[in-house]
Parts: structure tokens; C-alpha cells; sequence
């Protein structure tokens, strides 16, 4: 994928700016280890935020949803920002004001374009299908020219887009490192939980996620 870009007015992270990273490697993973992202956009004047689910090709991040939606509509008409936050560890400190979390995050500005070639739109669901449930695009019933023609598909460049990263232990100030509570970091990680198979699943067998 290209690299991105230096970072603009709108992606400099001015906050705590040493865990900021511009390169495209780390936006890139950090939007591929996450399933969900926010969407923000303005419909007559309003601000809008939504979650919506996504993926990565290239340099790109892609979302998808029914034609008639509005946000889709909206994102092709006018500016929007897509931001990524992962969890990934309670920082637990000696007082309450240096608590802290580990986290991955990205913040991506543009404007979405829409993926109109039928072909083009099919391989890209195939990745979004197979970039979740590796090997299970080629059991299910084909999608039909109806239902691809209904979907809407856009995809937002990340040339314009940065990461930030907290990923370190306690940083405590030095006349609280002998106050008497402990003090470290719980990690946190998203994990698949058992199975529950429809009653008439022809096959009981699980598929492959991409959590395991």
C-alpha cells in the first residue's frame, strides 16, 4: 500500500505527540486488528456517528450497507472521519489521577468513494467474508446479482490518516512508588466464545474465525 502521507493539520496529533505514528504499516495493522469502526459525517447540518463494520484492501478502508442507506449517501457528498480504538490493557497506577489504558488507535480523513463495477464489488465481499471466516466464502450460497446490486459498497483512502499508541506500563510520580496498593497492567484481548449452532444447521461442524 502506499505510505502515508506526512501528517496534515487535521491528523498532526497534538496531545501527547510521541505516540503518534504517521507510516502506513501501523495504520494498516491497526485497522486490520479491529472488526468495528465509527463513522462520522454531517446530514443537513447534523453531525452523525455510527459504528459500522469494515475492512482493509490495499490502501484503503471499506465499509458496505443497502444503496437506500443515508449514511452511505452522505459519505460520498461531503467530508467524513473514521476512527479505530483497540483496548488492550487497564493501567492500574498508585494514585486515581495516573490511571491509565493501553490502547491502539487510528483517525482517517477523506471522502468515500463508491465501488460501482459488479466484479469489483464481489471479490471485495469475498475478502471482507474470508478476512473473518478464512476458507468460508466458497461453501455458502452465491451471492445473487439482486443482492449485489442492492448492496453499496465505499471505500476512504488512508493517505490521510495517523496512529496513536499507548503501550507501557505505570508511570508514577516518584514520592507514590512506596504507597502500599499494588500497581501494574491487566491485559485485555477479544477472544471467540463457545459456538451456538442454529437447530437446523444442516452441519455441526464450526468454522474457522479469524479469533480462533
Amino acid at each position: 500500500m502506499p505510505p502515508v502521507s506526512a501528517p496534515s493539520s487535521r491528523t498532526r496529533v497534538r496531545r501527547l505527540p510521541d505516540r503518534a505514528h504517521y507510516d502506513a504499516d501501523t495504520v494498516a495493522a491497526i485497522v486490520d486488528a479491529a472488526m468495528l469502526c465509527t463513522v462520522a459525517f454531517q446530514i443537513d447540518g447534523m453531525v452523525h456517528a455510527i459504528p459500522t463494520i469494515h475492512w482493509r484492501e490495499g490502501g484503503h478502508l471499506y465499509i458496505h450497507g443497502a444503496k437506500a442507506s443515508r449514511m452511505l449517501k452522505a459519505l460520498t457528498a461531503g467530508e467524513a472521519c473514521v476512527t479505530i480504538a483497540l483496548a488492550d490493557g487497564l493501567v492500574l497506577a498508585r494514585s486515581a489521577m495516573h490511571h491509565s489504558m493501553n490502547y491502539r488507535s487510528v483517525v482517517i480523513y477523506g471522502r468515500f468513494e463508491p465501488v460501482t463495477d459488479p466484479s469489483y464489488k464481489l471479490n471485495s465481499l469475498r475478502a471482507f467474508i474470508e478476512g473473518l471466516y478464512p476458507g468460508r466464502w466458497d461453501t455458502l450460497r452465491p451471492i445473487t446479482d439482486k443482492e449485489l446490486n442492492a448492496t453499496g459498497l465505499l471505500r476512504i483512502a488512508l493517505s490521510e490518516a495517523s496512529a496513536k499508541i499507548r503501550a507501557h506500563g505505570v508511570k508514577d510520580d516518584e514520592e507514590d512508588l512506596s504507597w502500599p496498593v499494588w500497581a501494574g497492567v491487566v491485559p485485555l484481548r477479544t477472544v471467540a466464545g463457545e459456538p451456538v449452532a442454529e437447530r437446523d444447521s444442516v452441519l455441526q461442524e464450526v468454522p474457522q474465525t479469524r479469533l480462533g
